[in-house]
Parts: C-alpha cells; sequence; structure tokens
C-alpha cells in the first residue's frame, strides 16, 4: 500500500494557474499508475486525470486541453498543472494509486482506482 500528500492547493483568480503534487512513499510509486480526481460539494468524486506507469496520459474532457499530468519516478511524485482555470474547477483534489488497462475495443486506455490508496486532499478554489 501506498501512501499519498498531496500540496499545491489554493484560491486563485479565474484564467490562473496552480500546480498540484503528490508525494507517495511506503511502496513502489513506478509499479502504480495515478490519477487525479476531483470532488465539488454536492458532487460525485470524478477523474480529472491519469498517468500509466509509462507515461501514457488519460483526461477528462474537462480537463483536456488545459491541465497536464506528468510523473517523477525519481521523486516519487506526481504533478497536475492546471491552466486556464474557471471557476467549475472549484473542488478538493485528491491523487490515487491505481492500475490503468489498455482497451483494445476503443483503442486507449482507461484508469482503474485503487481503493486503499487515497491522500487526504488539497483544496483548489477559483474565483470568477
Amino acid at each position: 500500500q501506498v501512501q499519498l500528500v498531496e500540496s499545491g492547493g489554493g484560491l486563485v483568480q479565474a484564467g490562473g494557474s496552480l500546480r498540484l503534487s503528490c508525494a507517495a512513499s511506503g511502496s513502489i510509486f513506478s509499479g502504480y499508475a495515478m490519477g487525479w480526481y476531483r470532488q465539488a460539494p454536492g458532487k460525485q468524486r470524478e477523474l480529472v486525470a491519469a498517468i500509466t506507469r509509462g507515461g501514457t496520459t488519460i483526461y477528462a474532457d474537462s480537463a483536456k486541453g488545459r491541465f497536464t499530468i506528468s510523473r517523477d519516478n525519481a521523486m516519487n511524485t506526481v504533478y497536475l498543472q492546471m491552466n486556464s482555470l474557471k471557476p467549475e474547477d472549484t473542488a478538493v483534489y485528491y491523487c490515487n494509486a491505481g492500475l490503468a488497462r489498455f482497451s483494445p475495443n476503443s483503442g486507449s486506455y482507461y484508469y482503474m482506482p485503487g481503493s486503499a490508496d487515497w491522500g487526504q486532499g488539497t483544496q483548489v478554489s477559483v474565483s470568477s
């Protein structure tokens, strides 16, 4: 099992940028696919972006073109660079250690979250 600690959240104006970090410890970081999720008040937690062990990226439609996920296996850290932020991006952002699988039907990867491997979250607030 891997322990995860998120950081980098804050309050930013619409159009601004933030970079979230998630530091992992306790297991072999490079053996996991990693995902960033978010949960806004009254809404379900949703996948924002994920990255496979080999570096292939997966994005929700809401994140495409604005967010970039990356990982540094030497530092046991996954990042989420968020640009052109919108008020609807306001949420608590969580990272997760899971698995990624390739779907021959769709020709793309999909992310399967680990049920136990979640961080405590970091708040992102975007003002209009």
